[in-house]
């Protein structure tokens, strides 16, 4: 039998227009799932712990961290996790200690000029103190229902982008281009269909919602709900976006955080998008 889910959106570039949330250009996701807790990215700051705490969330119970890719509107805020989780062992409060999950090259260097790093603040090693580490780039299945899939195949040319001034510093000491090979994303098994829980969608969201089918063995999708990195697409892969999710007779479409307006106009032609934000609730 399949798990209920629910999610709970902690950070986002916009809130709820009725309630007192903040909002910052970063992604935060709570699900739920059974009897287990997932953090989904931790945004730029410490905002989306005290969104968590005017929803009553306690995130001192987590079984999983899994982080998106490695950039710092998605990571930065871990150091404020890492505080919370040592706070509550000074005073001897009840927590667990999470496994955190990401790609191999999430915690590498991230030279984009003019900053030194938009990467992740805590290295790996450090990471590997403060948490259980599980860095895969193949698919890791958290609950029998709720994947992590590692490293996404890029298969659609439109959704191709260059990387310009994106660095990333190996282990051996060079630097090479940032193809954010990183950038994952999770997929959940319901009675409907999969639902897809992006961060960014570096890797492009058809990428993303393509391979989540393979991985699956699904080929139904009722939502995609986080970031869809179209803030200025080009012509042909807003095309392809739109005509590819279109073909999936999407239930609803939650496209946030580094998705324009403008953007959201046009998929809204081609599939139900819904109002996003900090307090916003889902459950399938």
């Amino acid at each position: 039998m399949t798990a209920r889910v629910s999610l709970s959106v902690l950070v986002d570039n916009n809130t709820l227009i009725d309630r007192y949330f903040l909002g910052e250009p970063g992604l935060s996701i709570l699900i739920e799932t059974g009897d287990r807790r997932i953090l989904f990215d931790t945004g730029y700051s410490d905002a989306f712990i005290r969104n968590a705490e005017t929803m009553g969330i306690d995130l001192l119970d987590l079984d999983y961290v899994v982080l998106s890719h490695g950039h710092l509107d998605h990571t930065w805020g871990l150091v404020h996790l890492v505080q919370k989780l040592a706070g509550a062992e000074i005073h001897s409060l009840s927590h667990k200690k999470p496994v955190l999950v990401a790609h191999p090259y999430c915690f590498y260097p991230k030279p984009s000029p003019p900053l030194p790093n938009i990467g992740s603040l805590i290295p790996e090693e450090e990471a590997g103190r403060q948490f259980s580490l599980s860095l895969s780039a193949k698919p890791f299945w958290l609950t029998p229902d709720l994947v992590f899939l590692g490293e996404i195949p890029r298969r659609f040319g439109f959704e191709h982008t260059a990387p310009g001034k994106r660095r990333i510093v190996m282990p051996d000491g060079q630097v090479e281009q940032d193809q954010l090979l990183d950038d994952s994303a999770l997929a959940c098994r319901t009675p409907e269909g999969l639902v897809i829980i992006t961060g960014c969608s570096h890797a492009g969201i058809c990428n993303i919602t393509e391979y989540a089918r393979e991985v699956c063995g699904e080929r139904r999708i009722i939502d995609i709900i986080g970031g869809f990195h179209l803030l200025k697409p080009s012509p042909e892969q807003m095309k392809g976006t739109c005509t590819y999710l279109g073909d999936l007779a999407l239930k609803a479409v939650h496209a946030c955080h580094c998705t324009s307006l403008s953007s959201k106009i046009i998929l809204a032609e081609f599939c139900p998008i819904l109002e996003t934000g900090v307090g916003t609730k889902i459950e399938w």
